[in-house]
């Protein structure tokens, strides 16, 4: 199973994002990462430490990262940064085959 977990932000200051956004926050680490709630989806900001893509980027939450990671570069995406694991999540980067950014991740 796949869905959309969040739209990843990265930012060059947390504290400055959350304030420019405006958005309740749902959940912080440090200086690291914020998820603010947009209605419905969860904008996720990324502080420097947490920046795995350099722009905006849809992240989706699988059941096993490395099934999804293979099932997508079969149907054409290229990986950009290998499965890793970070802070909350193992997680990795690819590109779709239009060459759009995205993030699978896996809750640890």
């Amino acid at each position: 199973m796949i869905k959309l977990g969040n739209v990843l932000v990265p930012v060059a200051d947390l504290d400055q994002a959350i304030a420019f956004y405006g958005l309740p926050v749902k959940f912080r680490d440090g200086d690291r990462f914020a998820a603010l709630d947009a209605g419905g989806v969860t904008v996720a900001l990324a502080g420097p430490a947490e920046h795995v893509a350099a722009q905006a980027a849809p992240s989706y939450k699988v059941e096993d990262l490395a099934r999804a990671v293979r099932e997508f570069t079969e149907r054409g995406a290229a990986v950009e940064r290998a499965p890793e694991t970070g802070p909350h999540e193992r997680r990795a980067v690819l590109r779709d085959p239009s060459g759009n950014v995205f993030v699978l991740y896996q809750p640890l």
